[in-house]
């Protein structure tokens, strides 16, 4: 792969049109701004990170923590620039728009959670379970096997892709238009889900797309020069972009949570200060931590410093891993291109985050909750757009706005329908609308 081809400003649905020259703003940080003010992201605001919302004690939601990995991936684009003007300035004036390389990623990491559903994973694993082992197991004869690995494997990596691409009813064919590289860099695993999922291989672990963006994406691939490596199933390699927001995603959660952790008294201060400590590559740090702070200021200053490191050590091995990378022969995380000195201690938060916070009961409770109410709105509403032939039915149907309806007449599409509307919905909209179509009441989650 070329960073000349790699980097295009062209639009998704805006292909034929000039590029426009705006004084004020470059097209990725257009992307940016289309992405902030967009319904989409502003519904992160309501979707879960890992802790139930709301809550007394403030916690990162999907929205806060797009915010905080968009602010990261932007800083790590732009020490990578830095190395490049410094080591190879020949490739700024081969390559100018490498210089947008910080808003590329940036705007690529406000749109990387934008198709988790409620719930976060549960969510996910709700919808999948949905077609394994509940009502939706009967539509299996009515789909491709293509399309049915979709729906068994419910992603929210390639939503994200089907949101932004999509022409929603109403919406128009490019409602967003966002850049071929912008979207190219959202993908973290750009294959087609028939593949399947193969741990050993980092960019097939999951999926990047469904059956109905297959050829959005084959579009987008070839215009950048993506290493294509199989036809059937379909499958490239990663734009190079995705190390970057992947690593900055990492980075967020992985610090954060702990911070998190603290604040709802899950961990210690001096439990998470162990474990931060390693991180902070800041020779008066102990002087610092010594004043007169207290705990949350302390774990503040730890996280940033953490943050701060992790950022500066991935940048560089972005640099330094760039043949194996645009060879597409790269096949581990930048995290994991770390020295020892960093990842143990990172594997440790690892391990302790996996024992102790996402296994907390709230946590535990809330994704029973998701499974519970993903599920009953499924059920509920496919069956209602699909035959539409009774009274009750219809008037479900009538529950789903206009963006979310079809004029194609196959069942896959009409399921994506029903998809595309929970999917969208914030937790609480959720349990709110179960609770109607149950004719119950529901707790709030929180």
């Amino acid at each position: 792969m070329e960073w000349k081809y790699l980097l295009s400003n062209k639009r998704f649905g805006q292909e034929e049109r000039e590029v426009s020259f705006d004084r004020a703003r470059t097209d990725f940080q257009r992307d940016f701004d289309r992405l902030i003010f967009s319904s989409p992201f502003r519904r992160l605001q309501n979707k879960t990170q890992v802790f139930p919302l709301p809550g007394s004690v403030f916690v990162h939601n999907r929205l806060t923590h797009s915010l905080e990995v968009a602010s990261v991936a932007r800083s790590m684009g732009t020490i990578f620039l830095n190395y490049v003007e410094e080591k190879r300035p020949e490739l700024v004036k081969e390559v100018p728009l490498i210089m947008e390389i910080g808003s590329i990623v940036a705007a690529a990491a406000l749109a990387h959670d934008l198709g988790n559903p409620a719930f976060g994973h549960s969510g996910e694993a709700a919808i999948s379970r949905y077609f394994t082992d509940g009502d939706g197991r009967e539509y299996k004869k009515d789909v491709s096997e293509e399309q049915w690995h979709d729906l068994i494997n419910f992603e929210g990596n390639a939503n994200a892709v089907r949101i932004l691409t999509h022409p929603f009813q109403g919406k128009g064919n490019d409602a967003y238009a966002l850049t071929y590289s912008t979207l190219a860099s959202i993908a973290k695993y750009p294959c087609a889900s028939i593949a399947g999922r193969q741990k050993e291989h980092l960019h097939r672990k999951k999926y990047g797309f469904f059956q109905s963006e297959q050829e959005t994406f084959k579009k987008i691939a070839e215009e950048l020069g993506m290493i294509r490596e199989e036809d059937s199933p379909l499958i490239y390699k990663r734009h190079p972009l995705v190390y970057l927001v992947e690593a900055a995603d990492d980075i967020c959660y992985t610090i954060v949570d702990l911070e998190d952790a603290h604040r709802l008294k899950i961990l210690s201060y001096e439990e998470v200060e162990a474990y931060l400590l390693p991180f902070a590559n800041d020779p008066k740090i102990r002087e610092r931590l010594a004043q007169d702070y207290d705990d949350d200021a302390k774990v503040g200053l730890l996280r940033a410093k953490a943050i701060n490191t992790l950022a500066w050590e991935c940048s560089k091995a972005f640099f330094n891993q760039q043949e194996a990378i645009l060879q597409g022969s790269l096949n581990k995380s930048l995290i994991k291109c770390l020295g020892e000195e960093l990842l143990s201690p990172w594997k440790a938060i690892q391990e302790v985050s996996e024992k102790r916070i996402y296994n907390y009961s709230s946590v535990i409770n809330k994704e029973v909750a998701g499974y519970k109410v993903m599920a009953g709105l499924l059920e509920e509403f496919v069956p209602a757009l699909l035959s539409n032939d009774t009274h009750y039915y219809h008037k479900l149907v009538k529950l789903i706005p206009e963006q979310f309806h079809t004029d194609r007449d196959d069942k896959y599409s009409k399921i994506q329908s029903v998809l595309d509307f929970v999917s969208g919905m914030t937790d609480l909209y959720a349990v709110e609308l179960y609770g109607k179509v149950k004719g119950i009441s529901f707790p709030m989650i929180s």
